[in-house]
């Protein structure tokens, strides 16, 4: 039995070697990438049992992305090797130390056919937990199917479920995206956003007003991210800040808010309180920052000993 599953797209990334607009870089390195799959594997350093559903081309990069999952301890016998389509790939820009781009090339990609027939019942009947995101419900009609589904499946088997809001406007029109989102955000334990994107949802400025709004709509925990000043936790004793731990120096900003939900998860997990596991979350994201690389940076048990327990950062 897996501690968790969760379903998603995974693409090749292509990191530049050297700074600069992409037009003017020849050298890149190769490795994978994806939000769902991130959390996948911070969880298995963890120690948890962690599997990944989705669909990769039958090809060359969709192997790379299988046998990377693999050799990370991820359960990817649900995954689908798709002959009618391409695995995805995305390049990053790094235009100086502190500004990146991203440029995805996803449309039509095999993990956008994702579709609810792929979702496995008993599979995630078997779970401890669900995890899903709001990107894969942008990649098409079918994945939005395949989340739903795959939602329907856990509430049915009494499986929490956890949603990390990752609102890419990038991918899909902002009125559809919001319709979308929020429709998921009552069928959730753990609900997971961003300030900045909760506010985009919402309209609503005050993050404690914007916590008290989504944990009215249902789940029992909300946790809104707000970088360096931490994170508002809302649940049924109420609101409160767990602060952010102080980072020397951010070498790679992405991935951080999946380190996030890794840390925050595995505490859920291991049955610490949800403010205990907040601070958890804390430190993997901020650890995570300090290495290049969406995954790389994310700690085993061994590391986690010498970052964690961290000193009572609840006010």
């Amino acid at each position: 039995m897996n501690d968790i599953v969760t379903l998603g797209e995974s693409m090749v990334v292509f990191d530049p070697s050297s700074t600069g607009p992409l037009r003017h870089v020849s050298e890149f390195k190769k490795h994978m990438a994806g939000a769902e799959s991130n959390v996948a594997i911070g969880l298995a350093r963890l120690g948890h049992r962690a599997g990944w559903l989705s669909r990769v081309g039958d090809d060359e990069f969709g192997r790379y992305i299988t046998g990377t999952l693999k050799s990370e301890g991820i359960d990817v016998s649900r995954v689908i090797a798709d002959a009618g389509a391409s695995t995805g790939v995305m390049f990053k820009e790094r235009r100086n130390n502190r500004l990146m781009n991203v440029y995805y090339y996803r449309s039509n990609s095999a993990a956008s056919r994702l579709c609810s027939e792929d979702v496995d019942k008993e599979w995630i009947r078997a779970s401890r937990m669900l995890h899903v995101t709001g990107i894969t419900p942008a990649l098409s009609d079918s994945c939005h199917a395949a989340v739903c589904q795959a939602i329907r499946y856990a509430r049915e088997a009494g499986v929490p479920v956890s949603f990390d809001l990752n609102l890419r406007l990038k991918l899909w029109d902002a009125d559809k995206a919001c319709e979308t989102l929020l429709a998921l955000i009552p069928e959730c334990t753990y609900f997971l956003p961003g300030y900045s994107e909760g506010r985009l949802l919402t309209g609503i400025a005050s993050i404690e007003d914007m916590a008290r709004y989504f944990h009215r709509m249902g789940p029992e925990a909300v946790v809104i991210k707000d970088g360096k000043k931490g994170a508002y936790l809302y649940d049924r004793d109420g609101g409160r800040w767990i602060e952010a731990c102080r980072v020397e120096e951010v070498a790679d900003p992405i991935g951080a808010g999946d380190a996030f939900a890794a840390g925050f998860l595995s505490g859920v997990l291991k049955g610490q309180s949800h403010a205990e596991a907040v601070m958890l979350g804390n430190v993997l994201g901020s650890y995570a920052v300090t290495i290049k690389g969406d995954w790389e940076g994310l700690p085993d048990l061994t590391e986690l000993e010498c970052l964690y327990p961290v000193e009572d950062t609840v006010r």
